[in-house]
């Protein structure tokens, strides 16, 4: 079905082409035949000339320009409606003349009206005038807002996709203004190859659909002219907008920094002083922690104050949110609130020795780091590594929340650098066990001296912070009688960070001195077996000297 427009287009072609003819009927005729021919050869190699330029345009038209391609597209589903309208037409005239009788007539139609249904549902894009609905410009999403430095990368990755957009958009217009002087041309082209021949029907046809294209596409172009300029004064308004929050931004971010910076420098001149002031590495060590912690602490807190814009709200939020936090993250508080004890209560440090008993388990180390959420120790060989473990070298975390829980022991607690180690051994009944106490503690202090002068100097000092009532640092000897025996224990004071080199070398002194000795014998369990009983009859077990016989 032809439209108005495209009705009154070939009414003006046709009117035109009437009026050409009329023309040509009036003119007087040619002088001679000899001119006649001239003058109708010369019009044949002008109508070839045209012929060859129109069919030179049209595959220009054809094979570079895909607005032609998407209008015949168009055509195609205006052929394709005009088509189902006809069968409807004669599906309807045939049921006028008897449905029964016409009834395999209908079903015909009805099944040709079907797959042209479908075919006009795969071209229904292009129903309307396709060059409005290829041109409309992308909708703009929706405009970021930069409040903080990170938005301005976001910011800037926005403007570039505008940018990209309206270039897009201004390639679209500049190929459809291409393609209508295309059109323009071709049908130009038409119009003097009508006047040539005015009774070619084909060519009135297609200068009618020519000018039909052409006035669609003309009309497409001149209305996407003026969306383009307000497209363009929108993209410019929103560049403008997020320029300057961009320039607020960043000079926001520049004073912060500056602040940062200006703090950076304080931090380390209190890290410098404290070099300087502070001769304990433990101590120095902690004060580093705590002006490390300050610093992330204070950057922060001005971070939160700078970039969160209801800071009320956010602590509404949280105070809500905090009967769940705390239920949730139960293990994390108490860890912070083990270190704040840790670190402020002054009980653990770094590089003290601790014991960590836990489900039975004993774990003895030097305390290399403490964190946040938990103390890190290095594992030695101990007595507990030498007794329990059988293992040492590990790295043990330790979270902060068991100094609530579990038992934390510290062997080198403030200025206390020495721990009490014993060693027992048990001699018969019939030794001389005062000679053998002698020995034991003879031996000790030779050997634990220096760190019994040690001990009492850091006792004195610990007078003024706790109650100390008992301060005999010499070593001490105790007897106790045994089952099979009398067990003499050996206390002294020792190294903290090496109780078992000590233990090791007055062990050995012990012995040694011990054997020399013949009135002095250890006591130990020992079994004889005669596997000739014949000869040999058991005797009872000698208690004296601790030994038993079978």
């Amino acid at each position: 079905m032809i439209s108005k427009r495209g009705l009154k287009r070939t009414v003006f072609v046709a009117l035109w082409c009437c009026f050409a003819t009329i023309l040509a009927a009036q003119t007087p005729p040619a002088a001679s035949a000899q001119e006649n021919n001239g003058t109708q050869a010369m019009r044949q190699a002008e109508v070839a000339t045209l012929k060859t330029e129109l069919q030179a345009l049209n595959k220009q038209i054809e094979e570079g320009s895909v607005w032609h391609k998407i209008y015949a597209n168009h055509l195609t589903y205006n052929t394709i409606a005009s088509k189902i309208r006809d069968v409807e037409n004669e599906i309807e005239r045939y049921k006028r003349l008897g449905a029964r009788k016409y009834r395999t007539k209908i079903a015909e139609l009805e099944d040709k009206k079907a797959q042209l249904q479908e075919q006009l549902d795969l071209l229904k894009d292009y129903a309307q005038n396709p060059f409005k609905a290829l041109l409309k410009p992308k909708e703009i999403e929706k405009v970021p807002t930069v409040t903080n430095p990170i938005a301005i990368i976001g910011a800037f990755s926005f403007m570039k996709q505008m940018t990209e957009q309206l270039q897009r958009f201004e390639e679209k217009i500049r190929s459809l203004e291409i393609f209508v002087d295309m059109l323009q041309k071709k049908s130009d082209l038409l119009k003097k190859m009508i006047e040539a021949e005015p009774s070619n029907l084909k060519l009135q046809e297609m200068l009618s659909q020519t000018l039909d294209e052409l006035s669609d596409a003309d009309e497409a172009l001149e209305l996407h002219k003026t969306a383009l300029v307000i497209y363009k004064k929108k993209v410019d308004e929103i560049k403008l907008r997020l320029t300057d929050q961009i320039k607020e931004q960043a000079k926001k971010a520049g004073t912060i920094g500056m602040s940062i910076f200006f703090l950076l420098l304080i931090v380390l001149f209190f890290k410098w002083l404290a070099k300087r002031t502070i001769s304990d590495n433990e101590r120095f060590y902690m004060a580093n922690k705590i002006i490390n912690f300050s610093f992330v602490f204070i950057v922060a807190i001005i971070l939160m104050f700078a970039y969160i814009e209801n800071v009320s709200y956010l602590v509404t939020v949280l105070g809500f949110a905090s009967a769940g936090i705390a239920i949730a993250m139960k293990d994390w508080f108490m860890s912070m609130l083990g270190w704040l004890v840790i670190v402020l209560g002054g009980s653990i440090h770094v590089g003290d020795r601790i014991r960590v008993d836990r489900d039975g388990k004993k774990y003895v180390g030097d305390v290399m780091d403490i964190s946040l959420l938990r103390m890190t120790i290095f594992e030695d060989i101990t007595l507990t590594t030498y007794e329990h473990n059988r293992r040492a070298g590990r790295i043990i975390f330790i979270p902060n929340n068991y100094i609530f829980t579990d038992m934390i022991a510290n062997y080198s607690h403030a200025t206390l650098k020495t721990v009490w180690d014993g060693i027992d051994f048990t001699i018969t009944f019939n030794s001389n066990h005062k000679k053998a106490t002698h020995i034991a503690r003879e031996t000790a202090r030779k050997y634990a001296k220096g760190y019994t002068d040690i001990t009492r100097k850091q006792l004195n000092k610990l007078r003024a912070r706790y109650n100390l009532k008992n301060t005999n640092v010499d070593p001490r000897v105790f007897t106790f009688i045994e089952e099979n025996g009398i067990r003499v224990s050996v206390w002294y004071l020792t190294n903290a960070y090496a109780t078992l080199t000590l233990r090791s070398t007055i062990s050995a002194e012990i012995l040694d001195l011990i054997k020399e000795e013949e009135d002095i014998v250890l006591a130990y369990p020992s079994q004889h077996i005669y596997l000739d009983q014949a000869k040999s009859k058991p005797t009872l077990p000698d208690l004296s000297e601790g030994r038993i016989t079978v």
